[in-house]
């Protein structure tokens, strides 16, 4: 199959399940967005996308998207340091009209799997992973029992934490490197490669990119200096969202 088999498939897939992320991206940052507003707000989506059969439907195609993703990456990637084989290590400087993210894409990519690691255990596996189990407590804070459909209070409690703050800006910092280049590629990729649209494509990438990532940080950021102007402000917080 061409898709498998050649090189122009390959980077097909590679594009066409980038650009599914990035959508699924989107949603994400927008529903992140609501916890910045509305504790109450940003539970009732969560309760929507709990152990529902449609969520996890979404949940299984996502979890496909990025396994084929991940594995056509390295496969381009082998592919790509055996066409130049011994050439590589005589580049000894950056080719011209080739940014940074292009030429670490690899790396970049290891670290956005470590960081969707660090968001699966902190998040998904007490949220969704607990419902599918049957669970009825994703944590105990300080004698409250979080629910695991309380993804506001678990919001609070984990960015109250320096560290997971931390970590959480650097796999963010990441994905906008990653997003930047492999947007306006992707698009490239599937047929929007006349001359004229390669720099609005870089613009509208960066652009988008830059929106999707400000989104995310706001949220970690938001809560770590409310709990930092505040010492209760987690234990309250999380007393609200218990109705």
């Amino acid at each position: 199959m061409w898709l498998i088999n050649s090189s122009i498939g390959r980077k097909l897939v590679m594009s066409i399940s980038g650009l599914g992320l990035i959508l699924f991206l989107t949603f994400h940052m927008a529903m992140n967005a609501v916890a910045l507003f509305s504790g109450e707000g940003y539970n009732m989506v969560c309760e929507f996308l709990g152990a529902n059969w449609y969520a996890l439907v979404a949940t299984v195609g996502l979890a496909a998207l990025v396994v084929i993703h991940i594995v056509y990456a390295f496969i381009l990637q082998i592919q790509n340091r055996k066409a130049r084989g011994s050439e590589r290590y005589k580049v000894t400087a950056k080719p011209k009209g080739v940014e940074w993210a292009s030429q670490n894409m690899l790396v970049l990519g290891i670290i956005v799997i470590l960081g969707l690691a660090l968001h699966l255990v902190h998040f998904w596996s007490k949220m969704q992973l607990t419902e599918i189990l049957g669970g009825h407590e994703a944590l105990v804070y300080e004698g409250l029992v979080i629910a695991p459909t309380n993804g506001a209070a678990l919001i609070a409690y984990n960015f109250s934490q320096p560290l997971i703050v931390v970590l959480y800006v650097v796999w963010l910092a990441a994905i906008w490197f990653h997003l930047s280049h492999g947007f306006w590629s992707a698009l490239h990729t599937i047929g929007w490669n006349g001359k004229n649209w390669i720099k609005r494509l870089e613009c509208i990438s960066n652009v988008y990119t830059t929106i999707i990532v400000l989104g995310f940080i706001a949220v970690p950021i938001f809560f770590f200096v409310q709990s930092l102007m505040d010492p209760n402000f987690v234990f309250e917080y999380i007393k609200s969202t218990l109705g």
